[in-house]
C-alpha cells in the first residue's frame, strides 16, 4: 500500500514538496449525484426556480469552487488551473449527475479541484432549490480518472468516462 504523502517523518502534516517533480499535462474528471423530486427537477429544468438559472448558477461556482481549492483544503498546493468544465445529465425524473473536469499544466494533480468543483456545483442546487426540496440528497462524490504525472492515468474500474 502507498505510503501517505501528506505526512512528515515525525507524522505531522506537512505539504508534499513538489518542487522536483516535471510539469505534465494533468486532467482529473469527478462526478457527484443530486436526488430531488421529479418537481424540483422540472423547476430546475423549465427555468422556474424564483432565485434564478440553477444550472448557470451552479456552473460557475463549481468553477470557481475548483479555482479556491487550494483556499478550502489546507495542504492543497494552489494551482493555476488551463481548464474547468461543469456538466449536468439528467439521469431520471429525480436523479442528476454533475461531472466535473479539470486541467492543468503542472507539478502536481488536479484531482482535489475537480473534486470541490463537483462538491460545490452540488451545494449550489441544495441551496437554490432548498426552499422547494429539502429532502434532495448529494450521493457518490468520487473521482473517475486522472491523467498524468508520475503516478500515469487511472479510471475507476466499470465507469464510463465521456
Amino acid at each position: 500500500m502507498p505510503e501517505l504523502t501528506h505526512l512528515n517523518a515525525r507524522g505531522e502534516a506537512s505539504m508534499v514538496d513538489v518542487s522536483d517533480k516535471s510539469e505534465t499535462t494533468r486532467v482529473a474528471v469527478a462526478s457527484v449525484f443530486v436526488e430531488m423530486s421529479s418537481e424540483t427537477m422540472e423547476k430546475i429544468y423549465g427555468g422556474s426556480v424564483e432565485k434564478g438559472d440553477v444550472l448557470a448558477v451552479a456552473r460557475v461556482a463549481g468553477i470557481q469552487g475548483a479555482k479556491r481549492c487550494s483556499d478550502l483544503i489546507p495542504l492543497c498546493h494552489p494551482l493555476a488551473l488551463s481548464r474547468v468544465s461543469v456538466d449536468f445529465d439528467k439521469i431520471s425524473d429525480r436523479v442528476m449527475q454533475i461531472r466535473v473536469e479539470a486541467k492543468v499544466s503542472g507539478k502536481t494533480g488536479v484531482e482535489m479541484e475537480a473534486l470541490t468543483g463537483a462538491s460545490i456545483a452540488a451545494l449550489t442546487i441544495y441551496d437554490m432549490c432548498k426552499a422547494v426540496d429539502r429532502e434532495m440528497c448529494i450521493n457518490e462524490l468520487k473521482l473517475l480518472s486522472k491523467v498524468g504525472g508520475k503516478s500515469g492515468d487511472w479510471q475507476r474500474s466499470g465507469e464510463e468516462i465521456v
